[in-house]
């Protein structure tokens, strides 16, 4: 299921259709880790969520982005997609997530799209393409959470 309409499943598995996906992101905040790798929020829907980080403190010792900054940026945009999509009193939590590096940014600011492939009850599948200002693909991630009750204390 690629299409983002019918990979949302039924209403009652999503959050009401005028949740304010950049209001409910900039509440919940992308984590300590997001914000020290400089990661924004650009636009956040349950059909797309989009994010930038700078290249600049996120490289190797050789001047390229690290690969791992690649997939913080995706595991951020993904678990916070399907966190949007579980709803109030749910929460998703990651258990696979896997990236495919094919290009290397030396500077700039790298751009992270994720979009649902499956967005089910109890779990949802999301597809993150990271580019380069030039729109070329850096890395594909897959990140799959599965969505359970928040834990009461």
């Amino acid at each position: 299921m690629t299409d983002a309409s019918s990979a949302r499943g039924s209403a009652q598995d999503s959050p009401p259709e005028d949740v304010n996906g950049m209001e409910w992101a900039f509440r919940r905040g992308m984590g300590a880790l997001a914000e020290k790798m400089g990661m924004e929020f650009v636009e956040f829907t349950l059909e797309r969520c989009v994010a930038t980080m700078p290249v600049e403190g996120n490289t190797q010792p050789v001047g390229l982005m690290h690969g791992g900054a690649y997939v913080v940026l995706a595991e951020s945009l993904g678990s916070m997609a399907a966190n949007l999509h579980a709803g109030p009193g749910r929460l998703a939590v990651g258990v696979d997530i896997n990236a495919t590096h094919t290009r290397s940014a030396r500077s700039g600011v790298v751009t992270g799209v994720c979009t649902p492939i499956h967005l089910g009850r109890s779990m949802t599948v999301h597809d993150i393409a990271v580019s380069d200002e030039q729109g070329r693909r850096l890395s594909t991630i897959r990140i799959t959470n599965l969505i359970k009750d928040v834990p009461r204390e």
